[in-house]
């Protein structure tokens, strides 16, 4: 009568489980990715709700200049007038987001490129960190039923700063 298990047991059930193991571990980090793709198109209609606000308030996008920053930092404000200064009230963005989600600043420019050339366009780099790649997140729509904002690159032929001041 024999007890316990031979080597070549052991090894399969230790085979076994380290491929287990592998495909649950490629099936989590590819969603992981996904999460923050998703996590910066969310942080991106943050950015525009505020920017709207801010709209609503001075009846201007911010300057290049100002960028995204102005959304949480009165003091980066392009006021001509102290009239123009006493129309921020308070942080359109109580939580600042100065980079997206792979440490990259946001771009930002006053005068759209894209869609509406009376809005501002907004972009992400993306995971890359790359100007005009697939990864890009855009605030503009570039889908045929014009739809919500979709991955584009950001435009780079304006020869302006596409990265907010910080």
């Amino acid at each position: 009568m024999r007890r316990g298990f031979t080597l070549i047991e052991v090894m399969i059930v230790i085979a076994i489980v380290l491929a287990l193991t592998g495909l649950i571990g490629v099936a989590v980090f590819s969603r992981r990715d996904d999460a923050k793709k998703d996590t910066a198109k969310i942080e991106l209609n943050t950015l525009k709700s505020a920017l709207n606000m801010f709209r609503a308030d001075f009846d201007r996008w911010p300057t290049d200049g100002e960028g995204v920053k102005v959304l949480w930092d009165k003091t980066v404000l392009d006021a001509e007038s102290e009239a123009d200064k006493g129309k921020w009230k308070s942080a359109y963005l109580t939580d600042p987001k100065p980079m997206d989600m792979w440490g990259s600043p946001w771009g930002y420019r006053q005068k759209g490129e894209h869609g509406d050339e009376a809005k501002y366009d907004l972009w992400s780099y993306g995971p890359d960190k790359q100007d005009g790649t697939e990864d890009d997140i855009t605030s503009w729509s570039t889908a045929p039923n014009g739809e919500g904002p979709m991955e584009e690159a950001p435009p780079s032929s304006s020869g302006k700063s596409n990265s907010p001041p910080r």
